[in-house]
């Protein structure tokens, strides 16, 4: 059976946080994704603190996909280095396992 892992990624704005994610779904490379409200992230970059307001995408998609989300991401990522984590599921349901599937799956 197909596992379900959540990929995320941040981006900078909330169009392009929003445009990724319908577009994710619209490709059937993520069954749903979801946008957190608005973050403040710090991070170094060029040796020095940077703040930042962002927006982090979780995507839910099946194990199957992940690597062709992950490829299709970074493509179209406005960041050089994108944050990219892929957190595995311990459990999920049956059914939500076989939905993730379908949405996934090219109709």
């Amino acid at each position: 059976m197909a596992g379900i892992v959540i990929a995320q990624t941040t981006l900078d704005d909330e169009e392009k946080a929003y445009q990724m994610a319908r577009s994710a779904v619209e490709a059937r490379l993520a069954a749903g994704a979801h946008i957190d409200a608005r973050m403040t992230t710090f991070s170094w970059r060029n040796d020095a603190l940077q703040h930042e307001r962002g927006y982090r995408v979780s995507f839910q998609t099946t194990t199957e996909k992940v690597a062709a989300l992950a490829a299709w991401v970074h493509e179209r990522h406005p960041y050089d280095v994108p944050q990219w984590i892929v957190l595995p599921t311990l459990a999920a349901s049956e059914e939500y396992v076989a939905w993730a599937v379908k949405e996934t799956t090219a109709r």
